[in-house]
């Protein structure tokens, strides 16, 4: 569904009572009006507001007046009237302009930015700011789905909604602050390496009751097993089978200090069907053999 057709429906004021409020940034956002003008043509005079209004063409032309400026605008556009700003939208007669309107507070918390920071935040805070812009981002299709979460009201709304609510004040603001402004230094990342064995480990410790063999974790990571083991060797020092062994083995540490499973039910939840193979294995890797282990509270190995 595009913009055009959630305006058609009337359905972005139904937001109205259920995204009040959320939090971005450090910032608390509050939500004072959501909206729609449409065909015919239309004109809404003078005035002003206490909290920053936002208008999306989604077709059409029309003017936008602030102060003693005026600016043409169309389809594909984001003006600003600033908290404060004396402004008009005037659409045009011949090509109606259609917008979505949102209005908001902004609020500083205690982990807001200081006065001489910048970021995406500029672009409201800034009163000497553009106040039309053509850098949307994903503006329409962050109106489009918040109105699609109020339409039908299902479970889970409020958390979806106060998501969109804080991607749609950012990509409001990115559109109007300075590009210089939105640079910031990107997180660190892992390498693709480490994300490759990191999976190949998770794949390992959600299979450890289940017969496990290389070409299985391999398959997981899209790569053939022979790649696959060296990768992990070099990430780790140890191959797939040895750390799934250790790691079996290591579970089965934790769950005998539970007096209710027997030896043999501890075995088969760590993969090993046969109670003498892991007795075996158990007693090579922690010095002394289940029973005991479980006797002494998992005490010996100090």
């Amino acid at each position: 569904m595009s913009l055009a057709d959630v305006a058609g429906a009337g359905r972005l004021p139904d937001l109205t009572g259920l995204l009040d409020t959320c939090q971005v940034g450090g910032f608390r956002a509050d939500f004072v009006s959501w909206g729609f003008y449409t065909k015919p043509a239309w004109r809404n005079y003078w005035h002003r507001h206490s909290f920053h209004e936002v208008c999306l063409a989604y077709t059409g032309a029309g003017r936008f007046s602030v102060g003693g400026e005026h600016h043409d605008v169309g389809t594909g556009e984001v003006f600003l009237a600033r908290p404060g700003d004396v402004h008009e939208i005037e659409s045009s007669r011949e090509d109606p302009l259609g917008i979505a309107f949102w209005g908001f507070t902004l609020r500083g918390g205690r982990e807001a930015p200081g006065p001489d920071e910048r970021g995406w935040w500029s672009g409201l805070t800034d009163p000497a700011g553009p106040v039309v812009s053509r850098r949307t981002g994903s503006l329409a299709e962050v109106v489009t789905a918040l109105a699609g979460y109020a339409d039908p009201v299902r479970s889970g709304y409020d958390a979806g909604l106060a998501g969109l609510g804080a991607a749609l004040v950012v990509d409001t603001a990115r559109a109007f602050a300075n590009e210089d402004d939105l640079q910031v230094e990107p997180p660190p990342r892992d390498r693709p390496s480490q994300v490759v064995v990191a999976a190949m480990r998770r794949h390992l410790a959600d299979n450890l009751c289940r017969p496990v063999r290389v070409r299985d974790v391999a398959a997981t990571v899209h790569l053939s097993e022979r790649h696959a083991e060296r990768l992990f060797r070099e990430q780790t020092g140890a191959s797939l089978m040895a750390t799934l062994r250790r790691m079996r083995l290591e579970l089965a540490a934790a769950l005998l200090l539970d007096t209710g499973p027997t030896v043999t039910e501890v075995a088969r939840a760590c993969g090993y069907p046969d109670v003498r193979a892991f007795s075996t294995a158990f007693r090579r890797l922690h010095g002394h053999s289940p029973l005991e282990h479980r006797a002494r509270s998992g005490t010996l190995h100090l």
